[in-house]
């Protein structure tokens, strides 16, 4: 049983997109804090604080595939 939660802790955490870390770095405060937020939104409003992570997650995915650095002029 406690072998299938750190696979799962180990699953969320490898393809969590760094959406924690991210919004922690761009507001100024511990990663840490924002997990704990999320956890708290997702008990509080049953679960929209999930859905509104995931959302997040799409997001910052999407301005990463947009905003790539390209090295020429011949990459686009």
């Amino acid at each position: 049983m406690l072998k299938m939660v750190y696979s799962i802790r180990h699953f969320f955490e490898k393809h969590g997109f760094y959406v924690s870390s991210r919004f922690a770095e761009r507001l100024g405060i511990r990663a840490k804090s924002v997990r704990l937020f999320f956890i708290y939104l997702s008990f509080a409003t049953v679960g929209m604080g999930f859905a509104f992570y995931i959302t997040l997650a799409f997001l910052l995915r999407l301005k990463d595939l947009v905003y790539t650095k390209r090295s020429s002029v011949f990459d686009l």
